[in-house]
């Protein structure tokens, strides 16, 4: 096996269980919810589909910082990185008043997706308190992009193991109750336990900035300087995009889930689970594409791009055996897993129709966030801005909405899709992903090969 090859699986191994811990809280809150009550899932899946449009864009912001740390330290300017640090929790703040403010204030989009009445006093009131875990979450993001691009995940992933062995029994706990003990708090007894878990890693990850020699060459605890408009600048150039691109990726997904509401308990609460399967699949091309971006940028800054090319090409060839593996997998077992969600059999049922069309929209799903996160490295962020605007969200979660509610009734032409049904905006994203995955890859492959000579950045 290759140093280089050995260097990005270790390193994605690491991310990928950390992030498989954390998905877990998702999984953990889904299986919680159904198991007591169809209500409290379809619930669920608006509340988090809504949190997650928010918070993983302002989290998108914060990785976007990982390759202008992991050519620091490929340039060997370890103190710099600790000024850079420094200069992103001002960033940091920003975004953390921004997500506070739209988790607390979250009526006009629910009111604008149509979400039923009855289900939107859960919704906000598992809004209103995950908000105020907005702060220690979005830090300790700041502080997983840092490990991730000095190649040093291991210390973010037992943070996150740990934290998923009290997620658990907590959870359980507040949404089901212990007869004559406790009572049954429902939905937003997985909030509290998200805000508690919250809570808990970003203590964790302080303790082990001030307590571990690993750190301490990057002076991270020296005073903080005022704000550097020219590096906030530079951080803004790259993270903006680059988070409104995660934005727009993510609401093309979330914010099926609100459309999908009005369709009925039996829609939503099958959507949940496919959505909750997609998200857990989609942490397998995530975590490669972490490791790959951050050996990327750490060539380019000690400047080998021979070595960078080597990277992405071992990095990709990685995503592309993973995802068709994967792929094959959801499609033998899709029917199996479904009936792991739910009790009710019209559910599942559904769900498993669902996860059929998951197969295609990982596959493309997984390519696409390889490029994205590549493409980052070499400062490319408008381009995927552009393509996922026109894409995913027109292509996909706008075509998705005209073939559920406005098809018409003469569709002899697209036969394959399906409206009134859920179905539509996995078909139309599906689709949408494909393309996305085709002209990313290309523009990449021109980019990385189209480099000859490279003067450092900083």
């Amino acid at each position: 096996m290759s140093t280089e090859l050995a260097t990005i699986l270790r390193h994605a191994g690491t991310v990928l269980v950390g992030q498989l811990a954390v998905m877990a809280f998702g999984i953990t809150d889904t299986l919680v919810a159904g198991h007591f009550a169809d209500t409290a899932l379809a619930a669920l899946s608006v509340a988090s589909a809504t949190y997650i449009t928010i918070h993983i864009s302002l989290m998108g912001l914060l990785q976007a910082l990982l390759p202008v740390w992991a050519e620091l330290h490929g340039a060997g300017r370890q103190a710099d990185v600790g000024r850079s640090l420094r200069q992103a929790l001002y960033l940091c703040a920003i975004t953390i008043l921004i997500g506070m403010g739209a988790l607390l204030l979250p009526g006009p989009l629910l009111r604008w997706t149509q979400v039923p009445l009855e289900l939107q006093a859960q919704v906000q009131d598992y809004l209103t308190i995950v908000a105020f875990g907005v702060p220690a979450s979005l830090l300790f993001r700041l502080y997983s992009t840092l490990n991730q691009s000095l190649g040093k995940p291991k210390l973010v992933t037992w943070v996150q193991v740990g934290a998923l062995a009290v997620k658990v029994p907590l959870s359980i706990l507040l949404v089901l109750g212990i007869p004559g003990w406790l009572a049954p708090m429902g939905l937003v007894g997985c909030a509290w336990a998200t805000l508690a878990v919250n809570c808990l890693m970003l203590a964790l990850a302080l303790w082990l900035l001030r307590t571990q020699d690993f750190y301490k060459p990057f002076q991270i605890w020296a005073p903080m300087e005022a704000p550097n408009g020219a590096v906030l600048l530079r951080f803004l150039r790259l993270g903006l995009p680059s988070g409104l691109a995660i934005g727009v990726e993510v609401t093309s997904f979330t914010l099926m889930s609100l459309f999908i509401a009005r369709l009925g308990v039996v829609a939503s609460a099958s959507h949940q689970i496919v959505a909750n399967m997609a998200a857990v699949l989609y942490m397998v091309p995530l975590a490669l594409s972490i490791a790959s971006s951050a050996r990327i940028s750490y060539w380019l800054g000690a400047d080998q791009v021979p070595k960078a090319r080597r990277a992405l090409r071992t990095g990709f060839s990685l995503v592309l055996l993973m995802c068709l593996s994967l792929s094959l997998l959801l499609w033998t077992q899709r029917t199996a897993l479904a009936s792991v969600y739910t009790q009710s059999p019209a559910v599942a049922t559904l769900a498993a129709t669902l996860l059929a069309w998951l197969v295609l929209y990982h596959f493309a799903d997984a390519i696409q966030v390889f490029c994205v996160f590549a493409l980052r490295c070499y400062g490319v962020t408008l381009l995927p801005l552009v393509t996922y605007t026109v894409l995913l969200w027109g292509v996909g979660l706008a075509g998705g909405y005209v073939v559920a509610y406005a098809w018409p009734d003469d569709r002899a032409a697209v036969s394959w899709l399906t409206p009134q049904s859920p179905l539509a905006f996995w078909q139309t994203s599906s689709l949408a992903l494909c393309f996305t995955a085709a002209l990313l890859l290309a523009v990449l492959w021109r980019v990385a090969y189209r480099q000859r000579d490279r003067t450092s950045r900083h």
